[in-house]
């Protein structure tokens, strides 16, 4: 599964070919959760409330990018990273 971008001990991936609606995985200290991209809310699992807190922002400012993406795992095309929270 691809990494989109990596930040705060915070991973986000996106399969390839995935299941509606668009959404990332989210892995933090094991804690693991989908969150729906145009949301930016879990959909499936758990995260500590603060690393929701920043998915859901950094996902509201990263949203073009990561609907890009989205459509490139349709087509299975090379997906694109994206800036963290972090900047880095």
């Amino acid at each position: 599964m691809p990494t989109l971008s990596i930040f705060f001990g915070i991973i986000v991936r996106m399969w390839h070919d995935d299941h509606p609606p668009p959404h990332i995985h989210v892995e933090y200290q094991g804690f693991e959760a989908l969150v729906n991209i145009a949301t930016g809310q879990i959909s499936e699992g758990d995260l500590p409330r603060k690393v929701a807190a920043i998915i859901k922002e950094w996902c509201q400012v990263h949203q073009s990018e990561l609907q890009a993406n989205w459509l490139r795992a349709q087509r299975f095309e090379p997906l694109e990273r994206i800036q963290g929270a972090d900047r880095d």
